[in-house]
């Protein structure tokens, strides 16, 4: 056989190595199962939220939440309904007082809750046989509950009426309520009465008495003098007065310039004048008068002494009638005619050598220097006051009847309400404006109390409308006598006003606001010692 040329020979195969195939073999295994390991590491995961769904789907089924439980017709449905009613029932019986009933109730409820218990547990539907003798029983006291009207509609027609009876003993509670606090605040305490007497039997018995107030009331020239600081009290309480006049006096930075004028009535003036005879105050000068010597003041001059001959006036405020519960009891308090209170109104006429006072109500208490408010000028205005409105609170329309149109038609019902207790009055102003002739227009208009029913402010609201002009808040701090004050209101205030029922002489006075007031009263008088002040 012939052979072919060297240059046209195939080439000879190079066999490949033993050890490089198994490497290749080697690592095509250890690919495949690494691929293998993560694919059933993601198959994995649905398994375990199946079983998880599994085991949910078993809690739901052990709680018997079902379609059966949802089903009008199912029989559990039926006692797990009647179940909720008959606990609605047991409140009801044990309001009505019927133990027994409710006992009832209760024990057929836990009969029907442990049946739906083994119910539940066994996972199996309710048979109308098991629930028949369970349904039946607390059918039977259901039924009954309406036989003693524990249906929902005569239930509230109950709880309607029970709560009517309610509010009607709530208002007749609070009407004895504010009948003994006004009872409270109108005592005369027993040490007060006490005082009374013994300073009358002082000054009719000792002649001393007598000299050293006539020696006082010789200097006509400084009752006169309108370069001094004229203050007036119109009150027929000894001890508050002089709680006034001895705060004022302490801290005054001149008291040989400060003047007080006093107006009492005649059951008063003896005491009155004792006792400022026998106490000097630091020196200030005192004037002591009784209302019953100005001879002015008559009912044909005096619009409230012209309503006080009136008999209906006479019956609305003294008779003791409730006037079928139309009008609280605050508002027929006898004090609202007293002169002592309309005595306000008629200081140009108590003072008429004056040009400017300050008027100060027999509860307050002065703690700080008052000079400066006879330099204050009041932009022509009669009234110098401190002005109490706060948002819609103690603005006109609380005081005054706006459904008449007298008040209608002549007052803001938002303007600012202010408070008497501590006034600067310019006296030339008022003379100037006639504003006590303001003050008689209203007052008559008043007679049938359908204008304001309360007190000496509303009538001063309007006789003063438009004549007064704010104070800066701290000279005049209110409230002490019935409400919680802010500490730093009263460190700053100049006038602390015991406004209220609670007044700091009485055993109803707020507590924590009675050492303001009792650091001027000083216990150690043998007068006040002997009528156990204390």
């Amino acid at each position: 056989m012939r052979r072919r040329p060297v240059d046209f020979r195939r080439p000879v195969r190079r066999r490949v190595s033993n050890v490089v195939v198994w490497s290749l073999c080697g690592t095509v295994v250890l690919l495949f199962i690494v691929i293998f390991s993560k694919e059933s590491r993601i198959e994995s995961r649905p398994t375990s939220s199946i079983k998880d769904f599994t085991k949910y789907v078993k809690n739901i089924e052990g709680l018997n939440i079902t379609d059966e439980m949802l089903s009008p017709t199912s029989v559990t449905r039926q006692l797990s309904d009647q179940i909720s009613l008959a606990k609605a029932f047991v409140v009801i019986a044990k309001e009505s007082n019927n133990i027994q009933f409710a006992w009832e109730l209760s024990a057929q409820i836990r009969n029907s809750q442990v049946l739906l218990s083994s119910v539940a547990t066994r996972r199996a539907p309710l048979t109308t046989r098991e629930s028949e003798t369970a349904i039946r029983d607390m059918a039977l006291l259901l039924l009954h509950a309406q036989q003693l009207h524990y249906d929902s509609a005569t239930m509230i027609m109950r709880l309607k009426t029970k709560i009517q009876t309610l509010d009607e003993q709530m208002g007749a509670v609070s009407e004895k309520s504010s009948k003994y606090g006004q009872i409270a605040a109108e005592e005369i305490p027993k040490g007060l009465y006490c005082l009374g007497i013994r300073l009358t039997t002082e000054w009719f018995g000792n002649s001393n008495l007598h000299r050293r107030m006539n020696e006082r009331m010789h200097i006509e020239t400084k009752l006169r003098d309108n370069s001094l600081y004229h203050f007036c009290v119109f009150s027929d309480n000894i001890l508050a007065t002089s709680v006034v006049v001895n705060s004022t006096t302490l801290n005054s930075k001149n008291p040989d310039m400060v003047v007080f004028h006093l107006v009492t009535d005649e059951i008063n003036y003896a005491a009155m004048k004792a006792w400022f005879s026998m106490n000097t105050f630091r020196g200030v000068t005192i004037e002591v008068q009784k209302f019953e010597d100005f001879k002015w003041l008559n009912a044909s001059y005096v619009p409230v002494l012209k309503q006080l001959q009136d008999s209906e006036t006479q019956s609305y405020y003294f008779s003791g009638h409730n006037n079928d519960g139309q009008t609280p009891i605050k508002f027929r308090n006898p004090k609202y005619l007293s002169m002592l209170n309309h005595l306000r109104f008629y200081i140009p006429e108590v003072f008429p050598a004056l040009e400017k006072v300050v008027f100060l109500d027999d509860d307050v208490v002065v703690q700080k220097d008052l000079s400066g408010l006879f330099s204050i000028d009041l932009n022509s205005n009669v009234n110098g006051a401190v002005e109490t409105c706060m948002e819609t609170f103690h603005r006109y329309h609380k005081y005054l009847n706006y459904s008449h149109p007298l008040i209608r038609e002549h007052f803001d019902p938002d303007a600012c309400g202010w408070a008497f207790g501590m006034n600067v009055f310019d006296l030339v102003e008022w003379r100037k404006r006639n504003v006590t002739e303001i003050y008689h227009y209203w007052q008559e208009k008043n007679v049938d109390r359908t204008l304001w029913k309360l007190g000496t402010l509303p009538p001063g609201l309007l006789t003063f409308y438009g004549l007064t002009e704010p104070l800066d808040p701290s000279w005049h701090v209110l409230g002490l006598g019935y409400t919680n004050v802010d500490p730093h209101l009263i460190e700053k205030g100049a006038v602390l006003h015991f406004n209220g029922n609670s007044k700091p002489w009485l055993k109803i006075g707020m507590e924590k606001y009675k050492s303001l007031w009792e650091k001027y009263v000083d216990y150690s008088h043998p007068l006040l010692q002997q009528c156990n002040f204390h």
